[in-house]
C-alpha cells in the first residue's frame, strides 16, 4: 500500500519505467483549449523529463508562447485503465542548450533514430522543469508530489554511465540477454537487447524501439555497487 511518503518514489519509478506520454500545451490555434500530443521522453541527469520536438510542430509553437506544460504518463500493465498507475507531471519547458552534450547523448541512447531527425527537420531538445506532480497509484491512492520527493539526481557522472553502458554492450551481451530473460521480454526478429541508460535505481534495456526498465531492489551510488548489483542479477536463475 503506497502512502504519501512513498508516493514520490512510486511516481518517479512509474515515469522511469515508461518512455512516452501525452504532452499537453496551451493552444495558440484554439485559444483557451489544451492541446495534447504523444511524445517520447527520457530523464536527464537531474531526474527531469527531456523531449525532442520539431520547430514546425504545433506544440512547439505553443511552448514558445507559453512554456507551462503537463506530461501524462500511464502504466501500460493491467486491463483496467482506472486501476493502473499514472503520473501528471507539471512543469515549464525550457530549451536544452546545444552544448549540453550529456543530456543530448543520453536521449540518443534511448532513441537512436532521433539522430537522423535533424537531417529532415529542425528539432530541438526541451527539458521539463519540475513544478508539481499528481500521482495516482490506483483507486484511493492519489497524491500531490513535491520537488524534494520526486527529483533524484543520477549518482553517476556522464563518463561513468557511458563507460558502464559501453562495457556492458561490448563485453557482456550474455548478461544483458540474461536480464532480458529475467524480465520475460520477448525478442522480435532482427532485435537484440542493448543497455541504454543506468542510474542509481536501475537501468533500461533497448530492444528495437521498445524500452524496458529494471529496478534495483536497493539504490546504488558508486561504480563498485553498480558492478556488484549487475553481477548479482546476472547470476539469478531464469
Amino acid at each position: 500500500m503506497i502512502n504519501k511518503e512513498q508516493s514520490g518514489q512510486a511516481a518517479r519509478s512509474l515515469m522511469m519505467s515508461e518512455y512516452q506520454g501525452i504532452l499537453s500545451t496551451h493552444s495558440l490555434e484554439a485559444q483557451g483549449y489544451p492541446f495534447g500530443s504523444v511524445t517520447p521522453y527520457c530523464f536527464d541527469r537531474q531526474g527531469r523529463p527531456v523531449i525532442q520536438i520539431s520547430r514546425i510542430a504545433q506544440h512547439t509553437k505553443n511552448i514558445l508562447a507559453d512554456p507551462k506544460v503537463s506530461l501524462l504518463v500511464m502504466e501500460r500493465n493491467g486491463d483496467d485503465v482506472q486501476a493502473n498507475g499514472r503520473v501528471t507531471y507539471l512543469g515549464q519547458a525550457q530549451q536544452v542548450a546545444p552544448d549540453d552534450k550529456d543530456t543530448i547523448e543520453r536521449y540518443y541512447r534511448f532513441f537512436p533514430d532521433a539522430r537522423d531527425y535533424h537531417k529532415t527537420h529542425d528539432f530541438d531538445f526541451y527539458r521539463l522543469e519540475f513544478y508539481r506532480v499528481r500521482f495516482i497509484g490506483g483507486f484511493g491512492k492519489i497524491y500531490w508530489v513535491e520537488r524534494e520527493d520526486f527529483l533524484k539526481e543520477n549518482p553517476f557522472s556522464p563518463g561513468e554511465e557511458a563507460q558502464a553502458i559501453e562495457h556492458m554492450n561490448q563485453d557482456h551481451t550474455d548478461a544483458i540477454n540474461h536480464y532480458r530473460q529475467l524480465g520475460n521480454i520477448p525478442v522480435r526478429e532482427g532485435e537484440h537487447a542493448i543497455m541504454a541508460g543506468i542510474d542509481g535505481e536501475g537501468f533500461n534495456l533497448l530492444l528495437g524501439k521498445r524500452i524496458h526498465r529494471f529496478n534495483f531492489p536497493e539504490p546504488v551510488g558508486t561504480m563498485q555497487e553498480l558492478r556488484s548489483e549487475l553481477i548479482r542479477l546476472a547470476k539469478l536463475p531464469n
